[in-house]
């Protein structure tokens, strides 16, 4: 008897039951926990053992009929079989977004043009921390490589991203996980730059044409440290390594060529120049009291354009002498420089009228409480802060005393529009290089695309190579001499690498010329086609295999 046909209700319930079915066979039992997004096969059969592992190809009709007896062992069978299916799924579908995309290079981050002191300071990383923050970037699902440039100035990281927009979400959450500060107000500051856009900010970052001051010659000397850190760092690989030397090649190039440097201010010299301003004055005079805390790179050039500017003594605190006793021989005694250690900071402040900071402390060293107890500076003067540390050392509160003045990094613009007409005609010549050599970056970025491509035909030539040749020897018969075999090995390479010289000449370009690395990459492509290589869309799908991987150890 004829079956009838179900009824559009019914049907749409049965189709109801059934997607209700698959979902109960891919969820996870609520008694086992399992990561989200980073599992893997290994990872959740190694759970079970041996005998299980064995079973777990079977059916979910077979694992229905097990008998009450083996339930135990049938429920594990059935939870190992609905991972399997959940994980090819997600591979697949995960995998299906990358079709049509490449790695591209990206830059996020917080500098002294787009956000805050009080938000930059939030995300400021020492030195010492510059190789974590790669490592933690690079765990991240997205992100092959990775670089941390963390100046007073700016915060930015760059990255290669094997997914443009899933990088920027899970680096800008990341972002707002280390700082606490929320995701939509991180968006509001974020600079954000894509491939060749994110390289010209670099070079621009390392000739001195993005900073506070322009032409500032400090920068060049931390995008050095930024490489220098990075060695043998896991995630600052061949791309971050490639960018980040040539642009101490582009920042070089600039400072010799256009001289951009060369009557420039620097941060540390523009807040000895914003004191001047505010006091009214051209020089420092004798009798006035001048403390300088910390000794490092930022204090060590306060020092010495304090005494450019004619200041004659100078106390200086400082956790160890040693940088102290460096400063005074490098100045030959021009100026008296008294050191003090860091447990006499607030009575060598009683004594000043100006105090500059520029310390790596992650916490104030002078708060509102502190500084409100320091005897009042004489004729009624307001004793004045010049902080240019990242974060902070002058608490925000000590700005609302009367008997204080506050001033940040973010304050010494006014110092830098007098002093920049000058260096904003050399800044014109300086981009100019800065095109010239972008244009030499981007044929060498492109033209490592070519490598993939070169590895699969590669192995896609062997592979029909060694299965011609084991054809050939099986119907030679075992009696084959091993003289026979060498030489068949040796014809076959012969043909193999001769016909394979003249697309590899194609696939390799001069990359200072434009026109034949536009002829190479039209040729990897064809090859992608002709041989359907797949080379993009196979290599980040092994990209994504290793980091599934990575996660579960």
């Amino acid at each position: 008897m004829a079956a009838l046909a179900p009824s559009s209700s019914s049907s749409a319930s049965t189709s109801t039951s059934s997607a209700a079915f698959r979902r109960s066979l891919l969820a996870p039992p609520s008694h086992l926990s399992f990561p989200r997004s980073r599992f893997s096969l290994k990872a959740v059969t190694c759970q079970f053992s041996d005998s299980n592992r064995q079973n777990a190809v079977a059916s979910p009709l077979q694992l229905l009929k097990t008998s009450a007896a083996d339930s135990e062992s049938a429920n594990k069978q059935h939870i190992v079989l609905r991972f399997t299916e959940l994980q090819l799924l997600t591979v697949s579908f995960c995998l299906s977004g990358y079709t049509k995309e490449k790695s591209s290079i990206i830059c996020i981050g917080l500098n002294v043009h787009t956000a805050p002191v009080q938000m930059r300071e939030k995300l400021a990383f020492p030195e010492a921390q510059w190789a974590h923050v790669i490592q933690d970037l690079c765990a991240l699902n997205h992100i092959q490589e990775a670089a941390v440039i963390s100046t007073c100035n700016r915060m930015e990281i760059y990255v290669l991203a094997l997914s443009q927009h899933r990088a920027v979400k899970e680096v800008t959450h990341w972002m707002s996980k280390v700082s606490a500060i929320p995701m939509a107000e991180l968006r509001e500051h974020q600079m954000m730059l894509y491939n060749g856009d994110a390289a010209q900010h670099l070079f621009e970052v390392a000739s001195g044409l993005d900073s506070l001051v322009l032409g500032e010659g400090q920068i060049l000397a931390q995008v050095k440290q930024v490489v220098k850190s990075g060695q043998g760092v896991p995630g600052f690989d061949k791309t971050m390594s490639g960018l980040f030397k040539q642009a101490i090649s582009v920042g070089k190039r600039v400072r010799t060529e256009t001289n951009i440097s060369s009557g420039s201010v620097s941060v540390s010299s523009a807040a000895v120049e914003l004191v001047l301003m505010k006091l009214q004055v051209s020089s420092f005079a004798d009798d006035a009291g001048v403390l300088v805390v910390g000794a490092g790179k930022m204090g060590k050039l306060v020092i010495k354009h304090l005494a450019a500017k004619g200041c004659k003594r100078i106390v200086v605190v400082n956790r160890t002498e040693e940088k102290v006793n460096a400063i005074r021989r490098e100045l030959k005694g021009d100026v008296e420089i008294v050191f003090r250690p860091i447990s006499e900071m607030l009575a060598c402040a009683a004594d000043a009228h100006v105090i500059f900071t520029g310390t790596a402390s992650e916490s104030p060293l002078f708060t509102k409480e502190n500084v409100q107890v320091l005897p009042v500076v004489g004729h009624g003067r307001s004793r004045i802060f010049v902080d240019i540390s990242i974060p902070r050392n002058v608490e925000p509160g000590v700005s609302e005393l009367d008997t204080a003045l506050v001033y940040n990094v973010d304050d010494l613009k006014e110092v830098v529009a007098a002093n920049k007409e000058d260096r904003l005609q050399k800044a014109a010549g300086a981009r100019g290089i800065i095109h010239e050599e972008l244009k030499k970056y981007e044929a060498w970025n492109d033209s490592l695309e070519t490598v993939p491509t070169i590895k699969k035909f590669r192995a896609y030539v062997e592979r029909i190579r060694a299965s011609e040749m084991d054809k050939c020897l099986s119907k030679m018969g075992p009696d084959v001499s091993m003289e026979h075999r060498e030489a068949i090995y040796a014809l076959s390479m012969g043909i193999v690498n001769k016909l394979l010289h003249g697309p590899m000449q194609h696939l390799r370009c001069d990359t200072n010329n434009d026109d034949s690395l536009s002829e190479v990459l039209e040729n990897m492509r064809a090859l992608n086609r002709m041989y359907d290589l797949e080379t993009e869309i196979s290599l980040i799908e092994e990209k994504i295999r290793v980091k599934m991987q990575r996660a579960q150890k």
